[in-house]
């Protein structure tokens, strides 16, 4: 191997993965046809195995399933685990359940061979991101640290809902606030400032009602 040569973490942690990626609530979720060209363009050799899928279980009681995935890149093996989650981002079981939370019961339905799939394709965007691609995703970054191989475009600044009081909005703010007070106006106020334009006048509000 040329000592100039890039090793496969430095090629692949190079690319900018930032329109590509889709986000679900707070994850961020990248296609995995997508990440797997991208991979195969980088490193011809790549190759990937889907493992077992397997039923957890602790002491008889089913806590989900596990799938697992393994990637081969120029003799470099890494092996990579997710469970089975629904939208929120509970563990799907064998059959449907029930859990409770502050607005009421929810439930979790049973996982099938739809979600049991679409998990194992996740975990494959995992197990590359093990190899570098897109792995300052995962990190909650927003460009990739090696830029100078890679065309980079900043994705733009997100459009931001002015808060107004008495608006439907609002109603939703003030409720994750009184229910959230423990984690404090600082980080409130960073989750909320991601989605709103808050005015000093509601900041203050908010500030009310956390102390309250």
């Amino acid at each position: 191997m040329e000592q100039n040569k890039k090793s496969v973490f430095e090629r692949l942690s190079a690319i900018n993965v930032n329109e590509h990626v889709e986000k679900k609530k707070d994850l961020s979720y990248l296609s995995w046809a997508w990440a797997w060209s991208e991979v195969k363009r980088a490193c011809p050799d790549a190759t990937y195995d889907i493992g077992q899928t397997e039923c957890v279980t602790v002491d008889g009681k089913t806590l989900g399933f596990m799938c697992h995935t393994e990637v081969t890149i120029e003799g470099e093996t890494l092996s990579m685990w997710l469970p089975v989650m629904d939208g929120a981002n509970k563990s799907m079981k064998e059959v449907s359940y029930t859990y409770s939370t502050r607005f009421g019961d929810k439930t979790v339905e049973a996982a099938t061979t739809f979600d049991i799939n679409k998990t194992m394709m996740r975990c494959l965007v995992k197990n590359l991101a093990m190899f570098g691609l897109g792995l300052y995703i995962f990190a909650g970054e927003d460009l990739p640290e090696d830029t100078n191989d890679a065309v980079v475009t900043k994705p733009a600044e997100p459009t931001l809902t002015e808060l107004k009081p008495s608006s439907e909005d609002w109603v939703k703010v003030a409720k994750y606030v009184v229910a959230n007070k423990e984690l404090g106006i600082d980080k409130i106020l960073a989750q909320l400032s991601r989605k709103y334009k808050i005015s000093p006048s509601l900041k203050k509000e908010i500030s009310n009602l956390i102390n309250s």
